[in-house]
């Protein structure tokens, strides 16, 4: 009953800051243990909620696009001191990934990118984020791939991403197919209409985009801001998904390179932030200062809107059944583009490793570790280990 729900303690905007500043400060490990971390302090601990009500929440998140924990603290922000709250709770918990991000791809554009030296433990760390992707698929399509058409919409889309379909045609198809599964014929006209499509308007191929080589040419603010808006709008069951999106809007520009790409998402990986703030990274590679505050904005834009526009009315919205429908089958469809993406990054790779065999066995290795490692501390010590490993195999 509502009489009995817990109420938010009251705090001012400063202690309200600071205390989602802490939680950012600890966010390590990716996002279940940020939700435990925000479920134990504000749930067990100070009831600002009840633990049913969080559950309900959490589903709702989970539905829609974006970083759920930062998208949790926005909500929970806006329960104590509305929308002002919202902003400053969900600014704190991102502002430590973000400065320390800055930082490191600061360092690592002018200390690292062009070291012999490194070469060998960035091409380690960059495999065994290929593991970590790879793994990615397998626990996302877990959760997402729940019956048999939702398995061929995610075939669907690896197969259009992998010849070069525009990356709008899997998503629509996706949504517009599972939303009318329950009516057969136009399930089928619709994913015929989408095949034909998918082919007419296809592009280069699979193996193009990973061998297109850096420009150098500048990046403009307002083209990271929408590549990063892209990848925070289809942002569907973790912060890999935004992972295909982004590189094609960066990688496939000739702003950076794959491997470049894959060093800011395992600098991403060991930093206490959601694992999104690897745009950050990248932003800063392609485009400088406002190119790192560029794609940051685009990307975390929809976490802060969801939660401060619709905020009562979210779960309504998500409980709509044709909606949720939809959002299954883009959530499929967003599947099958990182299987595709992952599959891309995996021939780049290889064509720069030194040797095929020292990779394939550091990626089998990676591999067996992800499918096995548990706690908040696996994966960045797998992204670290990658490093030894590509020191001893590649010098």
């Amino acid at each position: 009953m509502d009489e009995l729900e817990p109420q938010v303690p009251h705090l001012s905007l400063a202690a309200l800051f600071l205390k989602f500043l802490g939680f950012g400060l600890l966010a390590f490990g990716g996002p279940v243990a940020q939700i435990a971390m925000i479920r134990r302090d504000l749930v067990e601990r100070e009831r600002w909620m009840s633990g049913a009500r969080f559950n309900r929440l959490l589903a709702v998140m989970q539905a829609l696009p974006g970083p759920e924990a930062h998208e949790l603290c926005v909500h929970m922000g806006m329960m104590a001191r509305g929308r002002l709250g919202g902003l400053l709770a969900g600014l704190g918990f991102m502002a430590p990934g973000f400065l320390l991000m800055l930082a490191a791809a600061w360092a690592y554009q002018r200390l690292v990118a062009d070291s012999a030296a490194w070469a060998g433990p960035l091409l380690g760390m960059q495999i065994v984020v290929l593991a970590l992707i790879v793994w990615a698929v397998r626990r996302i399509g877990r959760h997402t791939l729940q019956d048999r058409l939702l398995w061929l919409v995610a075939a669907f889309a690896c197969a259009a991403s992998l010849i070069g379909a525009p990356f709008w045609i899997p998503l629509v198809a996706g949504g517009l197919v599972y939303a009318f599964g329950g009516r057969p014929w136009i399930a089928a006209g619709l994913a015929v209409a989408a095949v034909v499509l998918a082919v007419f308007l296809r592009g280069d191929g699979a193996f193009s985009t990973p061998l297109i080589q850096p420009t150098g040419a500048p990046a403009g603010g307002l083209d990271l801001f929408l590549a990063g808006l892209k990848g925070g709008l289809l942002t569907f069951g973790g912060a890999y998904t935004a992972i295909p999106y982004l590189r094609a809007d960066t990688v496939g520009r000739g702003w950076i390179s794959d491997g470049a790409f894959l060093d800011g998402v395992a600098v991403a990986g060991v930093l206490p932030a959601p694992l999104v703030i690897f745009g950050t990274f990248v932003g800063y590679l392609a485009g400088g200062w406002t190119g790192a505050l560029a794609v940051t904005a685009g990307m975390f834009l929809p976490a802060f809107a969801f939660s401060m526009i619709l905020f009562e009315r979210l779960e309504a919205v998500v409980d709509h059944p044709p909606l949720h429908r939809a959002l299954a089958g883009v959530a499929a469809a967003v599947t099958g583009v990182i299987a595709a993406t992952a599959v891309q990054l995996l021939w780049s790779t290889a064509q720069r490793a030194p040797s095929l065999w020292g990779a394939g066995l550091l990626f089998l290795v990676a591999l067996i570790a992800a499918l096995f490692a548990k706690g908040r501390w696996a994966p960045p010590v797998l992204v670290v280990s990658g490093a030894v490993g590509g020191r001893l195999l590649f010098g």
